[in-house]
């Protein structure tokens, strides 16, 4: 039986793991666009692995959603339509939702700490005015956030559906916040997880995705981008 405080060896990542890794932010920032077929021996000399390994971690992009595989014809990377991304706010919110009220029962201060150093990041992103700088640090904000729950199970959900999040925005025409509307909503988050108002930041993560679904589902909208990350 191993005891409290000895030192053990540190699991390494598997290969699969880290080229599964890649692969997601591959697909997260563009460079596999939505459609885009996954050939094995490209990408396994690009990557400079086997394919042992590279099926392996393409296999887990198939099951978290972010590949789908055609009999016959090999792997693709998913495209999105409205009702997808209708479907990824909604799951979302109740990811985000049950890690506020963790957050809210935790260590709130780390929270807080913790939150204000991605809001930071958030506030110097919005000052370039670089979308792609400010959907980094949006996403940033709200991974620390479910993080901040300390339940690792919801950190991985979430860190899927914030790579499908940033799918969205290229799949759909850019249609972004200001910056000052961007760190306004995000300060409001952090006000009230500082005040601990636990109703108020309940109602205001709902109102944060549910609003960006009503974008969606407005007319037009299939030429407009989810407008919050």
């Amino acid at each position: 039986m191993n005891r409290q405080g000895q030192l053990h060896p540190v699991p390494r990542r598997s290969t699969a793991a880290l080229i599964a890794d890649q692969l997601r932010s591959a697909i997260m920032y563009g460079s596999l666009a939505p459609g885009d077929q996954l050939g094995e021996t490209d990408l396994a000399a690009q990557l400079g692995v086997s394919r042992g390994p590279l099926r392996e971690a393409m296999q887990r992009l198939v099951q978290e959603g972010l590949l789908r595989s055609e009999r016959h014809r090999g792997l693709f990377v998913r495209e999105l339509a409205p009702e997808d991304v209708r479907d990824v706010y909604v799951a979302r919110l109740a990811v985000e939702r049950t890690a506020c009220e963790l957050v809210m029962r935790g260590n709130r201060g780390e929270a807080v700490a913790r939150l204000t150093v991605a809001l930071r990041d958030l506030v110097d992103a919005a000052a370039t005015r670089d979308r792609t700088a400010m959907s980094d640090a949006d996403q940033a904000f709200h991974r620390t956030l479910v993080s901040c729950s300390g339940n690792s199970r919801l950190e991985r959900m979430a860190g899927t559906l914030l790579v499908e999040t940033r799918m969205c925005l290229t799949v759909m025409q850019d249609v972004y916040p200001e910056p000052a509307e961007l760190v306004e909503e995000h300060q409001k988050l952090l006000d009230a997880i500082t005040d601990g108002d636990e109703e108020l930041l309940l109602h205001l993560i709902e109102s944060h995705m549910l609003d960006t679904v009503e974008r969606i589902n407005a007319p037009g909208a299939s030429q407009a981008s989810p407008a919050m990350g």
